[in-house]
């Protein structure tokens, strides 16, 4: 058996080969048992398809039953090699009407092969959709506007089938010869990169990191890091004994892939009958809520098409153990303290929880993986929020320290992995890495530090962390603790240098980097948002989404119908489709920097307000005061977060965008024209192309 695939073979000797055994391959090489209806499916597919193909048995050209996408988690029916074509070809058994879903479900498969299948990338697609009851079928053949060689999908019925596959093979069309010989189509590399919604889900349905990534170095570098840390886990339980790891990484490497790995694989993972537990916790509340969200739809899914009852509810709770908000975490270990505190030292009431013998006070989970942990809150800010929140006085800690703290309780070992971004703050009160330091230093120094060589670089600490460990004797250096590469868009791995350079104001460095992506990655200008929106719609295909960000302080872009205080249901705004009008694709909710760290889109409309404004070669900042005018942002914290927000707006977008900056109005001193024709003008002098 192929693993990519059920069964494979040239037209030849699948029109030899006898139908039963045929079936067989089918069915002996799907490990899950399929029901029935699958099995009636590829029955009448089989002989479909002797019929259609032949026609063509004297020539050069292969069938594919069941070719496995793990980027999408899925299997295409059948895959028909021909004439330097490649025909994704769906069926749905019996279904009378061509359904929209259906529709953009093969024609994601055939982007998938375009975008990522290196076998594919240089040849024609034609994605067809076989309702095999429907009463009508294409006539018409379209190659999709980009010109890249994907036909609009075809729709026909049983009969029609040969018809549409011999409309296609006879139609007068530039050749086209792809590097990887079609005899090694079904061999050839598959290089995704995956949203951390698609990785998460693969993952999570047992495939390996190097399915899931662009490159096998990507792959490998993170199969490499998360064997890092499964090993300092290992050794910690061995020795009875705590320790903390620190995963870099720059943005879009895949830290986050990484920690979920990690808490995957653990779950999986037995020692004799019982799991060491390991908890994914993130700060990031729409991450949280999408990912288990997508996880719980999707195992739902899958256990259905297994024949199994498994409700949404069981899924959520299912994937609720492993992936988790961080504040919640916190505040069940908040809950058993003794209070108030006294001399200034935290302490378990014991009239509040039971001791358990293994795991002391501290949580069920040995191992406790904190995203984003330079995001962790400084002991000035989380006292205040407990001070007015919970009425807990005088906490002498940092929200890093007492997540520590909290590990620190349990009796027989505990291991934190702390995924660290670097110059990414966007809220006031973030502690930074150093505070971890300093609590290792000052307050756990029995703990055993892993930590990347790349932590002392100046983005993180300001590069003081080496002089914070230069005292402690328990710490050791990897290089395998970094991840060097980002894997965000596959379009434009440059882009993040040229949003850097944009944000700096370094106009002949963002030239220069634009003019590497322009072909492979738009970025369009526009002062008419009904135009963005039009622009999204037509760059869509398939279930590719797309939608509209602005930043969080932009208030006052509700004359475009874009009130920032209304803020989108996250969950439904990136999974649900364009029947749902919570859903992005609607174009109705705009997210902030807020709903959208950590996750992204195909395709995005940043619509820029007056917050950030380009002038004389600067950026000037600003903050509306709820009624009558923008006050002017002074302190430089305060800059660095608005700088940020829009760096993180500006990256969302694995394929395209465009920048929405309105022309304002003359007649509203809050809108004046001037706070926006700057920075018109300063993305205009880039190249950027108008519309």
């Amino acid at each position: 058996m192929n693993e990519r695939c059920f069964y494979h073979n040239s037209i030849k000797e699948f029109l030899l080969q006898n139908e039963l055994e045929i079936f067989g391959i089918l069915a002996g090489n799907d490990e899950y048992d399929t029901g029935d209806t699958q099995k009636f499916a590829w029955k009448e597919e089989i002989t479909l398809l002797k019929g259609v193909l032949s026609q063509y048995k004297n020539e050069e050209g292969w069938i594919i039953f069941e070719y496995t996408i793990p980027r999408l988690g899925k299997r295409i029916d059948v895959v028909v090699l021909l004439r330097e074509r490649v025909f994704v070809i769906e069926f749905k058994a019996g279904q009378e009407e061509y359904i929209r879903q259906d529709k953009e479900q093969v024609m994601d498969y055939a982007l998938d092969l375009k975008n990522f299948h290196q076998g594919s990338s240089d040849r024609y697609i034609i994605p067809i959709l076989v309702a095999t009851k429907a009463k009508d079928c294409s006539t018409e053949l379209n190659i999709s506007h980009y010109k890249d060689g994907v036909y609009d999908p075809l729709m026909t019925n049983a009969e029609s089938l040969s018809y549409v596959m011999n409309l296609v093979l006879s139609q007068d069309i530039a050749n086209r010869n792809g590097e990887v010989p079609m005899c090694d189509w079904v061999r050839s590399r598959y290089a995704p990169t995956p949203t951390i919604i698609e990785a998460a889900s693969a993952l999570y349905s047992q495939h390996s990191v190097e399915e899931i990534t662009r490159h096998e170095a990507e792959g490998k570098q993170l199969d490499i890091t998360t064997d890092y840390v499964l090993k300092v886990i290992r050794e910690t339980k061995s020795r009875g004994g705590k320790s903390i790891c620190f995963v870099t990484g720059v943005p879009g490497a895949g830290k986050t892939l990484v920690g979920l790995n990690v808490a995957i694989k653990q779950l999986s993972y037995k020692d004799g009958e019982k799991p060491d537990l390991a908890v994914y916790l993130s700060g990031n509340g729409p991450l949280v809520s999408v990912l288990t969200e997508a996880l719980a739809r999707d195992r739902k899914r899958q256990k259905n098409e297994q024949g199994e009852k498994y409700n949404i509810t069981d899924a959520r709770r299912e994937v609720g153990q492993f992936i988790q908000i961080i504040h919640r975490y916190r505040d069940n270990m908040l809950q058993k303290l003794r209070t108030p505190i006294v001399g200034k030292k935290i302490e378990i009431d014991p009239q509040k929880e039971l001791k358990d013998k293994i795991a002391g006070y501290a949580e069920v989970e040995n191992i406790a993986i904190f995203d984003e942990a330079q995001r962790s809150w400084d002991q000035e800010h989380i006292s205040s929020w407990l001070k007015r929140k919970k009425g807990i006085q005088d906490f002498p800690m940092s929200e890093g320290e007492f997540l520590i703290w909290s590990l620190d309780q349990r009796k027989d070992w505990a291991v934190i992995v702390c995924l660290v971004g670097g110059g990414q703050e966007i809220n006031t009160g973030e502690a930074g890495i150093g505070e971890w330091i300093r609590a290792m230093n000052e307050t756990f120094p029995e703990w055993r530090v892993y930590i990347s060589n790349q932590l002392t670089a100046k983005e993180y600490a300001e590069g003081k962390i080496e002089e914070l460990l230069s005292k402690n004797p328990n710490v050791l250096y990897s290089e395998d603790l970094h991840l060097a590469v980002s894997m965000r868009s596959f379009r434009a791995e440059s882009l993040s240098n040229m949003i850097h350079h944009l944000l700096d104001c370094e106009i002949n460095k963002v030239i220069e980097n634009y003019a590497k992506i322009k072909d492979r990655y738009p970025i369009v200008l526009t002062r008419d948002i009904n135009a963005a929106k039009q622009w999204l719609r037509d760059k869509a295909r398939g279930s590719e989404r797309y939608g509209m960000l602005v930043s969080s302080k932009a208030y006052r872009l509700k004359p475009l119908a874009i009130d920032v205080r209304c803020k989108p249901d996250t969950v439904h705004w990136f999974l649900d489709d364009i029947d749902d009008v919570r859903s992005s694709l609607f174009l109705e909710d705009a997210a902030s920097e807020f709903d959208i760290q950590g996750l992204e889109l195909d395709w995005t409309c940043l619509v820029w307000d007056g917050d950030l404004r380009y002038k004389d070669g600067k950026w000037e900042f600003y903050e509306f005061n709820g009624g009558n005018r923008w006050n002017r942002i002074n302190k430089e914290e305060r800059k660095l977060y608005q700088l940020n927000a829009y760096r993180v707006l500006l990256t969302r977008a694995r394929q395209g965008m465009i920048i929405c900056v309105p022309e304002g109005n003359n007649d509203d001193n809050t809108r004046d024209p001037e706070f926006y024709d700057g920075t018109y003008m300063y993305l205009k002098s880039i190249g950027l192309e108008e519309i």
